[in-house]
């Protein structure tokens, strides 16, 4: 008789935050109306927002209370309609306009009056820009012009401010809005929001790499032989020709989620498990990262723009995009990271638009056994163990081994040892946005990107755009298919190393 299943044990801590004002700029734009104010909903019912907490939304549109709650009420579940009903009551509304000062004295008398409803003292406020990236600096100078960034001295209630990428578009650039944002807030006021960051698969990373023996002895150039990392999409612009036109795949994705993941992959341990030793170490690990040669960029970065294919338009027919353009949707590249422990592993990135799957993953390739025993005169047939992070569409950990099969004596064949969190039931864990708004609430900073890697990932990659932008024929712009598997010219940059893109296990 089999025994039934247990639980399995499990260390967890989590803590419900102070009373707050979440205030949210853009909120009728998609990622507010979406994302947002649903992951808020998911903390309501984990009994994770607390009780006195308000939702505000600002915008342009003509909303009032009653108007912006229907249109929230359209994204959340319809179950619970008393529970529901409690939380859009939470809800209301200020008509902002970042051109308008007398807006903002109106939102300042709002969120004044809200201080008064349930606690003696100012509620903490979280200023959430949910706004294409032009609208960041006015409306942090309407705020600071209001007096809502500031912290009054004696109060414990704290004022933060949460941004979504991009952080600039290059050094320069990163580095102007950096001394803009720290003339009006300090460092720690600032959430720099990578959403990818509060994945469960992601965060796990660390969990693998410190809680378990079995890895870390092994994660190093010793026994690893390559990394990959990839974040492929399958869609292609979904209306966002405006932003993307100006960003390209470089700006979008690798500058931050891409080395993002690879510095917690290849991070040296933190002393503690706190914001400040993770994100030392992060900044470390890409500062090591060996700087693009401008003269052979080629021969390790591959840039691409898909074109039609698979009865799907080709990105310059895509609404909005310029003629004749030269954005990139699809970038290779191969870096090495210059230090004892990762010394001549290359990690090799990719991400891309309109490719043949959704997918991203980060997947660890060991070195082969130095000698087989089961096949000496074909040393090379067994497959290497693979660990693979699979970030989504779902979630999971995978672990590629060489067993025993059934059938003959020598019957070996690659045996994956698989869990998913889909398979943990019942955990019912808060979605990326919902832990990244909960750790705002929380001042807790460690899923968040700090200014100094936002710096150190640009001094990397600025090179990188600016041979692009002045000697565009030394690095050239690949076409494919869309939904192929991306550029020739991406698997050749492996090739030539005899590796190959990893393909689903």
């Amino acid at each position: 008789m089999n025994a039934p299943a247990q639980a399995p044990a499990r260390f967890c801590l989590e803590v419900s935050p102070a009373p707050c004002v979440l205030v949210f700029f853009g909120a009728t734009g998609d990622l507010a109306r979406r994302k947002l104010v649903p992951s808020l909903y998911q903390l309501e019912t984990r009994g994770l927002l607390h009780a006195c907490s308000r939702i505000v939304g600002c915008g342009r549109s003509p909303h009032d209370d009653t108007s912006f709650r229907a249109l929230i009420a359209e994204a959340l579940p319809d179950v619970a309609p008393a529970q529901r009903d409690a939380f859009l009551n939470r809800l209301s509304y200020v008509r902002t306009d970042d051109t308008d000062p007398a807006t903002f004295t109106r939102l300042a008398e709002h969120l004044a009056a809200l201080d008064t409803l349930e606690t003696p003292a100012p509620f903490n406020r979280l200023y959430y820009l949910a706004t294409p990236p032009a609208s960041c600096q006015p409306l942090v100078t309407r705020l600071a012009a209001a007096g809502l960034l500031t912290e009054t001295p004696g109060s414990d209630a704290w004022r933060h401010l949460a941004l979504e990428k991009p952080f600039g578009a290059d050094t320069a650039s990163a580095a102007a809005l950096d001394a803009f944002l720290h003339s009006h807030v300090r460092e720690d006021q600032i959430f720099r929001v990578d959403h990818y960051l509060a994945k469960d698969t992601v965060q796990n990373i660390l969990m693998l790499r410190f809680a378990n023996i079995l890895f870390e002895p092994v994660w190093n150039a010793h026994y690893i032989d390559h990394v990959q990392i990839t974040v492929a999409e399958s869609v292609g612009l979904e209306n966002r020709a405006g932003y993307f036109e100006q960003a390209g795949l470089l700006r979008d994705m690798f500058q931050n989620h891409l080395l993002e993941m690879l510095a917690l992959v290849a991070m040296e341990p933190p002393a503690t498990f706190t914001a400040d030793a993770i994100h030392a170490e992060k900044k470390k690990l890409i500062q090591a990262i060996r700087p693009f040669l401008a003269d052979a960029l080629e021969t390790c970065v591959v840039r691409g723009q898909y074109a039609a294919g698979k009865g799907l338009p080709g990105y310059q027919d895509e609404p909005g995009v310029r003629p004749a353009t030269q954005t990139e949707t699809y970038v290779a590249a191969k870096l090495f990271v210059d230090n004892w422990r990762w010394h001549g592993v290359p990690f090799y990135l990719r991400a891309g638009k309109r490719l043949a799957v959704r997918e991203s993953e980060i997947a660890l390739v060991f070195k082969p056994v130095p000698h087989s025993m089961f096949d000496p005169a074909a040393p090379n047939t067994l497959t290497p163990n693979t660990l693979t992070l699979r970030v989504q569409p779902q979630e999971n950990v995978n672990l590629l081994l060489q067993a025993k099969l059934p059938g003959p004596k020598l019957c070996i064949g690659d045996l994956p040892l698989h869990f998913a969190f889909s398979d943990l039931g019942a955990w019912d864990a808060p979605d990326a946005y919902a832990r990244l708004l909960l750790d705002v609430m929380l001042h807790d900073h460690t899923l968040f990107v700090r200014s100094d890697t936002i710096a150190a990932a640009w001094q990397l990659f600025t090179p990188v755009l600016d041979v692009w932008r002045n000697a565009p024929e030394t690095c050239p712009l690949h076409t494919y298919p869309a939904g192929s598997e991306g550029p020739d010219a991406a698997a050749d940059l492996l090739a030539r190393d005899g590796r190959a893109w990893r393909t689903e296990v």
